[in-house]
This record gives C-alpha cells, structure tokens and sequence, in this order.
C-alpha cells in the first residue's frame, strides 16, 4: 500500500527501455493476454520500511496458527440475496472463506495504533478495533474511517489482518466490495508476505489486489518487491490498462478477483483485468510471489499517495465488504 508511480511510457521509449533493462530478467504481461513482453523495473529508493511501521503495532497471533499452500498450476446497494457458503461445510468449495456473518476473531486481528509514521505511508487515521469503526450488519462487514479526536489523533478507522491465521500460496481469490470515496480517503485490500518480520518489507513482497484514493472511481492494482536491495513495484487501473478502461462507480458492490499460480498474478473487476504480472521466472526479488501471504483489509485517512487534503464533510465513510473466499 505505497505511492505509485506512472508506468506507462510511448511505444519507441518502451522498446529502448526493454532493451536497458533486459538484464533484470522481470516479465510482465502485456495488454493482449497472451504475450509476455519485457518491462523496465520500477526502483524506489525510500528508505521507509514497512517492517518498520508493522512492528510498532500491536498484532496478536494464535499459538496454532498454520500457513496453508495449494499445489497449482459510503453509500452502496446492498446485495439482495446471499449466496453464503459456511466455511465449515464439508461441502465448501473453497478451502477459506469469510461471508462476514460476524467479525470472526479466529480469522482476523485487528492492528491498533497509529504504526511507525502513520504505517509507513504518513497516514493520519488512529486504527481501534471498536464497533464504532468496524462492525456487521446484514451479513456486511463495515470498515468505517470518522472524524474524531482520539487518542492524540484527529480520525479513527479500522485495519483487520489474517496474519498468524491464515496464509496462503497461489489460488483464485473473490470478493464483493463497495469502496468510499472522498478527498483523503483511501481503502484497500491487499496482502503481505507472512515471512515479513524475518525479512522485512518489501522483501516479503505486497500484493494489491485493490486500492482506491480520493473521489476517483479507480480502481488500483500493484505487486511490491525487492529488487537490488531497493523497492520495486508493477501496478495498473481500470482507468487505463494497455488502452483499454472500465468506467466504474466504485460505491456500488462489484466482484473482485486475483488468480495467483505458478506463473502469473491477474486481477479483475467485474471480469476486466487491470493488472497482470508474470512471475514464472522467479528471480529478482518476485521469488517472493510464490510464498505466503496474508491478507488486511483497512481504511487509511491522508497519506503519501491521496495527499493530506480531506474533506471531512465525507465522514463517517465506509468500506463494504460482503465476503471473501478463497479456491484452489
């Protein structure tokens, strides 16, 4: 969950870039789906660690914790059915599954606190785990940022991880969110490497899966990683991949996939890809794609990529979640 950077580039600077950065060895795929084609490496210098923001907070993980792997190759419209399915049946069809029936707390922990410079990103949100900023109803989880004063802070939201609990390597990944917009607001859905606190970020790797800032109706997808001994990242949107776009309004609910395997990640809203990475060739730091990585789902205020302009007219301003499930 960092500040991106513009990835793309005219067609002759492209071919003289693939040719200067041949040697990184990093494919990614290119708009067409089907040819993999030569990127430059996006290197971020900073000197800020997310390692250093994750170990300020407060996480609790359970003694039985165990990472799992499969072998393989604010206002929205409330959905008007449900389509749970219990993760305890025998007859699930995914082997992790959330329908947010309650906040489930062998699932998740919530970080509290304000992390290490704002988590990293100079975020102003004080994250609690009250029910003021994260509760249930009708089957939805609700991650709300508001506007109040508390504990030195001038807003509250909520931050719930599934680190310690539940972790995995490749697999298809859905769900059905509804994001806030507003100035400063910025949502997401994402994972961390679960072997963060032994290699620290970003050589753990960062997966995107969705991210959203200010009043835009975009939506972000970005792999992190090391590359050199410095910050690396790949990301697109939905407001141009390869020339093409997808007009949303992402108040509303729309289904969310990522299909991660051996060789590539993708990510998809309504069944338009925004993101593509290839990963086959697991050098240059993406050998950090094909270990396992948990997921957060939280509500940041302010920050290094929205900006520290908010509109608090916008608050209380809520992410929506309406399940997540994970296949093989």
């Amino acid at each position: 969950m960092r500040i991106k950077t513009a990835l793309h580039t005219s067609a002759s600077f492209m071919a003289k870039m693939a040719m200067a950065f041949a040697v990184a060895g990093v494919l990614v795929a290119c708009g067409d789906g089907e040819t993999i084609c030569e990127e430059p490496i996006e290197i971020d210098d900073s000197s800020t660690s997310y390692s250093d923001s994750l170990s300020s907070s407060t996480i609790t993980q359970e003694s039985s914790s165990s990472e799992m792997a499969i072998s393989s190759s604010s206002s929205a419209a409330v959905p008007s059915s449900s389509s749970a399915v219990p993760s305890s049946s025998s007859e699930s069809p995914y082997f992790w599954n959330d329908e947010f029936d309650t906040i489930d707390s062998s699932k998740w922990t919530f970080e509290i606190g304000t992390g290490s410079s704002g988590w990293g990103n100079n975020e102003w949100e004080y994250y609690t785990d009250r029910s003021e900023n994260a509760y249930v109803q009708d089957g939805i989880l609700h991650i709300r940022a508001n506007k109040e004063d508390y504990e030195g802070s001038k807003y509250t939201s909520a931050r719930m991880i599934t680190k310690g609990k539940f972790s995995f390597t490749y697999g298809t990944v859905e769900a059905r969110i509804a994001l806030p917009v507003g100035k400063g607001i910025w949502p997401a859905f994402w994972m961390l490497g679960a072997n963060i606190d032994a290699v620290s970020w970003p050589a753990c790797g960062e997966i995107d899966i969705i991210e959203a800032v200010n009043d835009e109706n975009v939506v972000y997808g970005t792999n992190h990683w090391q590359y050199n001994g410095n910050h690396a990242d790949y990301g697109n949107n939905t407001r141009d991949y390869y020339g093409t776009s997808k007009e949303l309004d992402i108040t509303q609910f729309h289904n969310y996939k990522m299909v991660w395997n051996e060789k590539l990640i993708a990510m998809y809203v309504d069944d338009f890809k925004y993101q593509e990475i290839a990963i086959e060739n697991a050098k240059d730091g993406l050998e950090a794609f094909h270990k396992p990585q948990f997921f957060i789902l939280n509500v940041a205020v302010a920050g290094n990529w929205p900006g520290f302009e908010v509109d608090d007219a916008q608050f209380p301003n809520e992410m929506l979640v309406d399940y997540i499930r994970v296949s093989k």
